[in-house]
């Protein structure tokens, strides 16, 4: 559900004159508090191993549970994007890596507990060698590594992963050519 319709009342003074201003923001006419909802940011890791086989999960919870994911998460306050990644590593999969390349953003639409949040994931490239053993944790099921010409994008349940999926694997493929 979209914010405008969760929020009826102004969340500083409680009146009820809380009204959609545009399509990110609302407005309160009693004490002209503006609301704003703008795209959170997201990150996803293709990791690769030495065998250029992609590492996957199945996703523990909602949305989407026990469907195939990437792993990643939100950015926190005052976090850059590459030590969420790393971060959201550590919690998942409990990985340490250094080395991360930036490949390309989506935006997305994220609903999770009745709200549907603006995203903006950013995807990276991470590259491990076999003496890494991811151990799935946190919001992780359980992972494996799957070679490249065996993912269906078709498996994996969010949106902007599914695509993103698609986008990699066309890309990549053209790349190592």
């Amino acid at each position: 559900m979209k914010f405008y319709k969760l929020f009826r009342f102004c969340p500083v003074c409680g009146s009820p004159e809380f009204h959609q201003q545009n399509v990110k923001s609302m407005r309160c006419a009693g004490c002209d508090f503006s609301m704003y909802v703008n795209p959170s940011a997201a990150v996803a890791a293709f990791i690769l191993n030495d065998k250029d086989e992609l590492l996957v999960g199945v996703r523990a919870k909602d949305p989407e549970k026990g469907t195939l994911d990437l792993p990643g998460g939100f950015v926190d306050d005052d976090e850059t994007s590459e030590d969420a990644l790393r971060r959201e590593l550590r919690e998942e999969l409990t990985i340490n890596v250094d080395e991360i390349s930036y490949l390309f953003s989506l935006p997305n639409q994220y609903t999770y507990s009745g709200w549907t949040l603006p995203t903006l994931d950013l995807f990276y490239l991470v590259k491990i060698g076999t003496n890494i053993v991811p151990v799935p944790a946190d919001d992780v099921a359980s992972c494996s590594f799957v070679a490249l010409d065996r993912v269906d994008p078709q498996q994996f349940g969010l949106l902007s992963i599914k695509e993103a999926v698609k986008r990699f694997l066309k890309t990549y493929k053209n790349d190592i050519k």
